[in-house]
């Protein structure tokens, strides 16, 4: 959530701003409401001092032999402006806060506006493979290989599901592995976070009320609950109203879930397969940390979801993603971007953002200042590491040989209890 003291000392400035995030804000009526709120706070401050005073006065006029019912009567009379007053300010808070929830990020300074046709890569890792031989796609070698039922995957849950099986699943669970003793060296804590979750966290994350609609909402359940599109949801609403301890920051988790998502693509031919599903495997990261140390923790995101995909010996890129195409939450974005030989482009496996204080603004987690004892908005940052449905098929395609066998990755061998090549099934 934006801090709304921006949008009053510059609203232009602000609305700049969010243009290059393809946002057209009129802050005009919300200024307003700004307003006749700061007034009405007077109109029921003034109120308050003045039964302050009325009632301070009551022993002196009963010493003197006045009537004091006189200033009960006043003072009724005040309270009951005051609580109309007060609903009148209550009504305004909230078409504020409505207002205001429903704003973006701001994007970074350097960031240029725009769609994804201005993002901009900024590093490729590897050179792309070339084969001497007639390649096969993802869906062909998994089938091939025993891998993945994409059949049985459609019959029992519908278009956009899959099956995983035998070395197939193996291989996911190999990934999953891998990644998180990778956390785990770094020094991130484990985290195994519940899949449904309540509106609250998906306001603060900055999901709702935007893209309510986005998720799977479970009826029946009260309070409502949604199944969880990504754990940032879950890990940035770890300390939701709850003030930290300067010297416990920065806090690096990682959690492993299966992700949910209502939009799972439009099935063109290039999102065939598992590029795009309603359920999906992934690894996610999020710190917390200080303001002035956002910067340096965004870099190291960013590096550890690459070297990820570097040490799985793959061949990416990293873009910069322009203010347009970054999510809602966020104020920048990189992607790290996987390459598909069998389509030619790259597909993003992980996206490394920092939202600087707009998450924690929605949760309300703050740290506080040892050296001034005040409160200040932790910053909330997070990374995927990594999303396995993409990687999954790059490790087919990039590795495939000409037999129609696939090479297992050096990294990924002890996870598969020695296995280093996955043989097509008679």
């Amino acid at each position: 959530m934006l801090d709304i003291n921006l949008i009053r000392e510059n609203p232009e400035k602000v609305k700049e701003a969010l243009k290059k995030k393809l946002w057209d804000a009129d802050f005009t009526e919300l200024l307003q409401w700004d307003a006749e709120r700061k007034s009405l706070i007077q109109v029921v401050e003034a109120n308050k001092a003045e039964i302050n005073k009325l009632s301070a006065s009551v022993p002196q006029v009963r010493k003197n032999g006045g009537d004091i019912n006189e200033i009960f009567a006043k003072v009724k009379e005040i309270n009951k402006i005051n609580a109309q007053k007060d609903e009148e300010l209550k009504q305004l808070e909230q078409k504020i806060k409505d207002f205001v929830s429903c704003l973006p990020n701001i994007p970074d300074d350097d960031l240029v506006g725009g769609g994804k046709e201005n993002n901009k890569v900024i590093k490729v890792v590897g050179k792309k493979p070339e084969f001497s031989f007639k390649m096969k796609d993802h869906m062909e070698l998994a089938t091939s290989l025993g891998l993945v039922d994409y059949d049985r995957g459609a019959k029992i849950a519908g278009r956009g599901a899959w099956v995983y099986t035998n070395l197939g699943a193996r291989l996911e669970w190999a990934l999953l592995n891998f990644f998180i003793s990778e956390h785990l060296k770094d020094g991130y804590e484990f985290i195994l976070p519940p899949h449904l979750l309540n509106e609250q966290s998906g306001f603060g994350a900055g999901q709702f009320p935007k893209f309510r609609e986005d998720v799977f909402w479970l009826d029946g359940l009260e309070p409502k609950r949604f199944l969880l599109p990504t754990a940032e949801t879950a890990l940035v609403n770890l300390y939701r109203d709850e003030i930290l301890k300067e010297e416990d920051l920065p806090k690096k988790f990682f959690a492993y879930t299966p992700c949910y998502r209502r939009e799972a693509g439009s099935y063109r031919t290039e999102e065939r397969g598992m590029i795009r599903g309603y359920q999906f495997d992934k690894v996610e990261m999020v710190q917390y940390t200080k303001p002035e140390d956002s910067d340096a923790a965004f870099e190291e995101l960013v590096n550890k979801a690459a070297s990820l995909v570097e040490k799985l010996g793959l061949h990416f890129q990293i873009s910069k993603l322009a203010a347009g195409d970054i999510s809602h939450s966020m104020a920048r974005t990189y992607d790290i971007e996987v390459y598909l030989p069998s389509m030619g482009i790259y597909k993003e496996v992980s996206s490394a953002s920092n939202a600087r204080d707009y998450q924690a603004r929605r949760t309300m987690c703050r740290y506080r200042d040892k050296a001034t004892g005040k409160t200040r908005f932790v910053h909330t940052l997070n990374a995927s590491g990594l999303a396995t449905s993409r990687v999954f098929p790059a490790i087919l395609e990039q590795y495939q040989q000409e037999d129609g066998s696939v090479k297992v990755p050096d990294v990924l061998v002890p996870f598969m209890g020695g296995i280093t090549v996955l043989k097509p099934v008679k």
